[in-house]
């Protein structure tokens, strides 16, 4: 491994796929370590927070094992972190799970609510629509399909920019049912609700992108 490998920290925190996600992580020539340590997870050039299961377990998982704090400390000193399903969900402001409505991480507004679909969940391949100048889909076709697995998803992207030297967020959206947030490109926080993980070679590409920004 190259002395300048990267170091990415998949925290682990009770939910998500954090094996798979070291594997595809280090298939990119990042050095992979999986942990909840906390100067650990600080200290990386990336953090990966995963997320598999329901938005209000996930966030207790996170914010018992300080998950919350680090995320925020990371994103106040420009820290990159990516977030992956469910770890990208609870990056809004909350989340409603049959009903039951719990708070997420407020880094983004938006509520992740269920599916508008014929057929929940949405399990497979799916295409995207990425915005132009986008750095996670660098050097990948427009017909890339990437595999997802999620019942929930933000429908409306409602935060402004409105300061001009901030530059706006870049949305992604992928369509089931009808549109949805598929990824999202804002500063130093990234996110994606599919599985780069387990998208094969357009997957692999994506993370080598995040990967060359750390």
């Amino acid at each position: 491994m190259s002395a300048a490998a990267k170091k990415v920290v998949v925290f682990d925190y009770g939910f998500g796929n954090v094996r798979s996600a070291e594997r595809a992580l280090a298939r990119v020539g990042a050095e992979v370590e999986i942990t909840r340590d906390f100067d650990k997870a600080m200290n990386a050039d990336g953090l990966l927070v995963p997320g598999v299961g329901a938005f209000a377990a996930c966030m207790r998982g996170l914010r018992a094992a300080r998950g919350d704090w680090i995320v925020d400390r990371r994103l106040s000193g420009g820290r990159p972190v990516m977030g992956i399903c469910v770890g990208m969900q609870i990056l809004f402001t909350r989340g409603i799970e049959h009903g039951v409505e719990a708070e997420g991480l407020e880094e983004w507004p938006g509520t992740v609510a269920p599916l508008e679909a014929d057929v929940v969940p949405h399990m497979g391949w799916n295409t995207v629509d990425a915005p132009a100048g986008s750095q996670l889909f660098a050097g990948l076709d427009a017909d890339a399909r990437f595999y997802f697995v999620h019942s929930y998803a933000v429908h409306d992207w409602t935060q402004e920019t409105n300061n001009p030297v901030i530059a706006a967020p870049k949305v992604t959206w992928a369509t089931h049912g009808r549109p949805f947030v598929a990824a999202v490109e804002n500063g130093a926080l990234w996110a994606t609700q599919f599985h780069p993980e387990k998208s094969g070679d357009a997957g692999a590409q994506l993370l080598t992108n995040w990967i060359g920004t750390l």
